[in-house]
């Protein structure tokens, strides 16, 4: 299987050394991977062309930017990874094996680095929440058939849930696959914020949006 994972920056020229360091594995085994910039002000866009990846420009929005690398890849299976996200040894694998079934979306159980305890039962509660609902979040590297991803109009342009918007559309033609291996990703945002306090807000937003209170004004909330 070939696979184009996709990777939305904005100002993330700290954590893009690092990050490209383990996608280079990768790449140099026949994956494309896309860095989709939405027009940062920092080095970011020079290190990723430097280090000899794919470069997209778009407008400034994580689904817009995940929409515009999506447009520019190559093959047949897109990975959507945030840029404070690590794939496991062998994610390429994985992922051909979670869509050799009926399968033709999935996503990955997440890990929360940090140093609070608390951040080992978030992901947890994620992982439990996504398996009972079918809805995915960025943070679990949501992967996807280019065939399904079409068929569903892409990311919704909106400038939050765009990855629980997406599932719910997924979710017509199959359930995730989950793989069991865990992606990790940055605890920065909610030892930053207070890890009851994000926990708090993420619900608040998520009751919003079944709601159906605009993705604009939460995400006004969010910021």
């Amino acid at each position: 299987m070939t696979l184009s994972i996709i990777v939305p920056v904005l100002n993330e020229a700290q954590a893009l050394p690092l990050l490209l360091e383990r996608l280079l594995p990768l790449l140099r085994h026949g994956c494309e991977v896309i860095i989709a910039d939405g027009g940062s002000d920092d080095d970011s866009a020079d290190i990723a062309q430097c280090a000899g990846f794919t470069l997209v420009r778009s407008a400034r929005g994580r689904a817009r930017q995940m929409n515009a690398g999506a447009a520019r890849a190559s093959f047949d299976t897109l990975l959507f990874l945030h840029a404070d996200t690590q794939l496991p040894d062998g994610a390429a694998v994985l992922v051909e094996q979670a869509l050799s079934g009926s399968h033709c979306w999935g996503r990955f159980d997440v890990c929360i680095a940090g140093r609070a305890f608390m951040l080992r039962v978030v992901g947890r509660m994620m992982n439990l929440r996504s398996r009972l609902s079918g809805i995915a979040t960025g943070d679990q590297a949501m992967f996807v058939s280019r065939a399904a991803f079409d068929a569903v109009g892409g990311f919704p342009d909106q400038p939050l849930m765009e990855d629980v918007e997406l599932s719910k559309r997924l979710r017509k033609f199959s359930r995730p696959a989950c793989v069991k291996r865990c992606v990790t990703t940055s605890g920065r945002r909610w030892e930053t914020r207070g890890v009851w306090r994000t926990i708090l807000l993420m619900w608040r937003l998520r009751w919003g949006y079944w709601r159906g209170v605009p993705a604009s004004q939460l995400a006004e909330a969010y910021r």
